[in-house]
């Protein structure tokens, strides 16, 4: 499996097979110092209808279009603490592939139930916002992290020195939390993983289109 951090919530990901996913895709302009993607994509997951997560169109399809799906399951959540009255709603997404299980956390803005919890636990894979204003923030994504304890954390939607929304917070105090707990070392790295680790770690990756 090849997993590409493009940008924001943005991420590709290719199965040892070469069928490819795109996930939480933003459309044109809409993240600040993110340049357009140029991605193709057998299957497009958008965890909500927001300009800067739903670019669904805006992927193209390969020349041969792989027919079969992707395993993915959905658990419906809220993009905010009132019930979605702010924000609207969210989907979390959980995906098998190559027999690893990937978890996209979308723009989590609730605490999660314990039912939904028990259905992420122990995931290969935790794909997490951790910039707060319009989702959790690094303390809620840090309880949620070890809650679920991943194998590996990819945290997403945060500001950057060139790139992401202002009123959103830097990586670095998740970053900070999760050194201080001591259970997983911290990977700074490019914007591609080809090999997930079989120890606890997370990963803090460099935007592809940043």
């Amino acid at each position: 499996m090849k997993l590409t951090f493009i940008g924001h919530a943005c991420f590709h990901i290719e199965d040892n097979a070469g069928h490819t996913l795109a996930i939480d895709p933003y459309k044109p302009g809409s993240v600040p110092g993110l340049s357009d993607h140029d991605l193709t994509a057998d299957e497009v997951i958008c965890s909500h209808n927001h300009y800067d997560h739903d670019d669904f169109e805006g992927v193209g399809a390969p020349e041969n279009v792989w027919a079969g799906k992707f395993d993915v399951k959905t658990i419906k959540t809220f993009h905010d603490d009132v019930q979605g009255a702010a924000r609207g709603r969210n989907n979390i997404s959980i995906i098998t592939i190559d027999g690893m299980k990937i978890v996209h956390m979308g723009d989590i803005g609730c605490e999660l139930t314990e039912s939904q919890l028990d259905q992420l636990r122990n995931c290969d894979v935790l794909l997490i916002p951790v910039g707060g204003f319009y989702t959790i923030g690094a303390r809620q994504a840090f309880k949620m992290t070890k809650d679920i304890d991943p194998r590996v954390v990819i945290p997403m939607h945060y500001r950057g020195k060139t790139f992401g929304y202002p009123e959103i917070a830097t990586v670095e105090e998740f970053s900070q939390l999760i050194v201080a707990a001591g259970d997983r070392r911290v990977i700074r790295h490019t914007s591609i993983i080809e090999v997930i680790p079989q120890d606890k770690c997370m990963f803090v990756l460099d935007p592809l289109r940043a």
